[in-house]
């Protein structure tokens, strides 16, 4: 019969890591598509029609370049939060608001998509904020 050498882990520390593993995947997913959305954005800034005077003026291709550089370092915090550090803990966290800021500019261009976005990200918080490792 094999001992454990540690505490067991109960069904709420089970489900906590299952959400931190999920937020990993989401702010991964996350990162992708804003990538994505950053690239159409550039390639075809006249894709994109805005038809209100909106406050936060930037043409489609900044709004682009903010998506790709955020995406691409989305990705790489979504890989350490995953792995476990602490820094990709950390990281997630203020990168899921930034994003949060982000797609809340964005409304104008995608409303729906930016919602979506908006409430993955809310999502990753959640998952993220209410997990306790196990300590030894």
């Amino acid at each position: 019969m094999a001992h454990s050498t540690g505490p067991e882990p109960t069904l709420k520390q089970g489900v906590a890591a299952g959400t931190t593993i999920a937020a990993g995947i989401l702010l991964l997913v996350v990162g992708v598509l804003s990538i994505l959305q950053g690239i159409s954005a550039v390639a075809a800034d006249n894709l994109l029609v805005v038809g209100y005077d909106y406050v936060y003026k930037l043409n489609t291709t900044g709004w682009g370049w903010i998506h790709i550089v955020l995406g691409v370092i989305e990705v790489v915090v979504a890989i350490g939060l995953l792995r476990g550090t602490t820094w990709g803990r950390t990281a997630a966290l203020v990168l899921a608001a930034l994003s949060i800021v982000e797609n809340f500019l964005w409304i104008p261009y995608y409303p729906a998509w930016s919602l979506l976005i908006i409430a993955l990200n809310v999502v990753v918080i959640w998952a993220i904020a209410s997990y306790k490792p196990i300590t030894a």
